[in-house]
């Protein structure tokens, strides 16, 4: 059995080879046989350029130039084989380049505008924290508030915001749904500034330290500041 198919792969490449040999060339195939044989080949006397160059002193092997300078071997062929037109290549070439230029501006700007989120969600997540905490300081302030109001015997709040809403609360009237909307005009923040102002100018209380003081040369001369970033 291992004869036989050594035998079979024996004539396959017999037949390869001769199929090889008796197909006929085409023109394009002879034709560069018979270039690669004529380069491959030095000039000889016979030629009428190279003869020139011996006349004038030149030697094989040397460099072309005076000096000897120049070069060496012949500049190289370089055949078009196929059926495009001249400049085509670098036609092509230059299409090819703005091609991957932009798709490296399309890749640019895809990173900066994923960077430009990833800004905005920071921003929106640091303000959403801020605001948060604006809100806690609010209603610790009107925690005191609403405390030292019922130490002097205020039972009603300068602004209705000014204490802590009811968790539970009846149905207000058209008075009191006014002023919801007035005070719901001002932001957390503005909120704030005028509760802490009332709490140091009625109560001599300061939100951020959490202490009452006697009077309010006491609260200007032992108090830090009037917001959080003054006492930090």
């Amino acid at each position: 059995m291992v004869r036989r198919v050594k035998e079979a792969l024996q004539k396959e490449e017999k037949q390869k080879e001769a199929n090889e040999r008796n197909r006929q060339k085409s023109v394009k195939e002879e034709e560069k046989e018979r270039r690669d044989l004529v380069l491959k080949s030095a000039l000889g006397n016979e030629n009428k350029g190279f003869a020139l160059l011996q006349k004038m002193g030149y030697k094989s092997g040397q460099a072309l130039g005076k000096s000897g300078e120049g070069i060496v071997e012949p500049i190289p062929l370089n055949i078009k084989t196929g059926r495009s037109g001249l400049g085509h290549e670098e036609f092509k070439k230059r299409k090819a380049e703005e091609k991957l230029e932009n798709y490296r501006q399309k890749l640019h700007m895809k990173k900066q505008a994923n960077e430009q989120a990833a800004d905005q969600f920071r921003v929106r997540f640091k303000n959403k924290q801020e605001e948060r905490k604006m809100e806690g300081d609010l209603r610790k302030s009107q925690r005191a508030c609403q405390q030292l109001d019922m130490q002097k015997d205020i039972d009603v709040p300068k602004e209705t915001w000014y204490w802590l809403e009811p968790e539970e609360e009846d149905k207000k009237d058209e008075e009191d749904k006014d002023d919801e909307c007035t005070s719901s005009d001002l932001s957390v923040s503005e909120k704030l500034q005028l509760l802490t102002a009332y709490l140091r100018e009625e109560h001599f209380y300061c939100i951020w330290c959490g202490t009452t003081y006697e009077d309010s040369e006491d609260l200007s001369s032992n108090c830090p500041g009037d917001s959080a970033a003054d006492h930090d």
